[in-house]
């Protein structure tokens, strides 16, 4: 028990052998319209570093699978989920559950900018509500039959993150980081939140890597070499993938198109999901 404990677990992060075990005492039953086989939560030390775009990749990596992949956008004031997958529909309710909005490829998707009125309000709201409005996005939600729903996750390790950890089941995180980023640090801030939260870490993703020379094919490191290899190797993190920047990526995801990137760029993580 930590030295200054005040036995309220649901608001702390310290590993100690009575948080660990209130913690199961913590997580949410899914409801009864709802099955997920595997739930993997998306992190990121900072913003803009493509956190989103790693969380859609994955659902689309899944479908060409033949899996389905559900989206809980946990980014509560920051959502763009909705965006990347041109979804303009709003969620509804029937009293009981909500309802998921399904994007053209079938991929289900909860998020505040479905529920809102207009989606460019801002959500003004303290701590303690956006975390209740993460947890309920997962109880109240009538998901269906998934294999995985993926967490998109707000930066940092904050409310929303404790309480994810904390709440839901989560099987695993992927970690998303750039090269212009301070890697060590930014990996280690998340690994040792994840380590308090005994949960483990999948796979680490540098997104932004680099640009392929459209003459001569030659990788360009725009913002410095990488070492995501190497950064997962020290940590023990068993899958890594790096994803290059490209024009015709971003202009299909500025569209509302991201479930028509080029197989090419999505196959980046079809190893990683492959292992989940």
């Amino acid at each position: 028990m930590a030295e200054n404990c005040n036995h309220d677990c649901s608001t702390c992060g310290e590993n100690c052998a009575s948080r660990t075990a209130a913690n199961k005492s913590f997580v949410e039953e899914a409801n009864s319209k709802t099955k997920v086989r595997k739930m993997i939560a998306v992190v990121s030390g900072k913003g803009g570093v493509g956190k989103s775009l790693t969380t859609a990749l994955l659902a689309v990596a899944a479908g060409r699978a033949g899996k389905k992949a559900g989206i809980l956008d946990a980014d509560i004031t920051g959502p763009s989920i909705p965006h990347l997958f041109g979804i303009r529909d709003k969620a509804y309710g029937d009293g009981e559950f909500m309802f998921p909005v399904w994007s053209d490829k079938g991929c289900a998707v909860m998020s505040t900018n479905l529920i809102l009125d207009n989606t460019d309000d801002p959500v003004v709201w303290r701590g303690a509500l956006i975390a209740s409005a993460v947890k309920q996005f997962w109880t109240d939600v009538a998901w269906g039959e998934l294999d995985y729903l993926f967490i998109d996750m707000p930066p940092g390790t904050g409310d929303v993150p404790l309480t994810v950890f904390q709440s839901l089941p989560i099987d695993g995180i992927v970690i998303v980081t750039s090269p212009q980023d301070l890697v060590s640090m930014v990996v280690g801030k998340a690994l040792k939140m994840a380590e308090k939260m005994s949960v483990p870490v999948l796979g680490i993703v540098e997104n932004m890597s680099y640009i392929t020379c459209p003459d001569c094919g030659r990788k360009i490191s725009l913002f410095g070499e990488g070492h995501i290899r190497e950064t997962a190797e020290a940590h023990r993190i068993p899958h890594a993938a790096e994803l290059p920047i490209r024009q015709d990526v971003a202009a299909l995801c500025d569209s509302g198109r991201v479930e028509e990137l080029p197989d090419e760029f999505v196959m980046a993580l079809s190893d990683m999901l492959a292992s989940f």
